[in-house]
């Protein structure tokens, strides 16, 4: 069981770049200079493209350029184009429920009101079992403060704990393309970011 497809959900244009809703852009474009992928604009899959290999195995990466709500429309049709099953595809994306520098892998599940995840899987015909790379940044508090907090930028002390668990996040990806996702979870879901 290796990962074909892995996308990093995010909001295009620079205004956007450093905010904590593209941490699962920051995940992809880390595994993209790790492996030397260079993703390039393909306007068929509506985001940014490259494949390479990774653990031994051709891996796809991609990077909607769509906004966030979004995302299934850049996703579907690649993974249709390679015929790659749902449950071969990882899609990073930023965790509300879980704190900077704690990443977690996760098979299936619902989309938490995230909306990334909700167009992605209402346009992999509501086929929920593809894997989650959760990138923890925390919870303002209070739900009304969510969308400043997900369109912010975390303070420099936050970034580095996000940054390291990216970092264990690609090297346990290739753990799991060598070996097993049991393996890679293992690792990283005993990791601890220091401040």
């Amino acid at each position: 069981m290796t990962i074909q497809l892995v996308v990093g959900l995010g909001n295009p244009g620079p205004e956007y770049t450093n905010t904590r809703h593209n941490a699962g852009v920051w995940f992809v474009e880390e595994l993209a200079s790790r492996y030397n992928i260079s993703l390039r604009p393909e306007k068929k899959y509506f985001g940014y493209y490259g494949k390479g290999d990774i653990g031994g195995n051709v891996v796809h990466l991609l990077v909607p350029t769509t906004f966030m709500n979004r995302s299934g429309q850049a996703v579907a049709p690649l993974a249709n184009f390679y015929k790659i099953p749902v449950e071969d595809i990882l899609v990073a994306h930023d965790e509300l429920d879980m704190e900077p520098g704690i990443c977690k892998i996760k098979k299936g599940g619902g989309h938490g009101g995230h909306n990334g995840l909700r167009d992605t899987i209402a346009r992999l015909a509501n086929n929920k079992d593809f894997y989650r790379l959760r990138i923890g940044i925390g919870h303002p508090g209070h739900r009304d403060k969510v969308t400043g907090h997900v369109l912010g930028k975390a303070p420099a002390s936050e970034q580095t704990l996000i940054d390291q668990c990216i970092d264990e996040a690609s090297r346990c990806f290739e753990i799991w393309q060598k070996n097993d996702v049991k393996a890679a979870q293992n690792r990283l879901h005993s990791f601890k970011a220091q401040a």
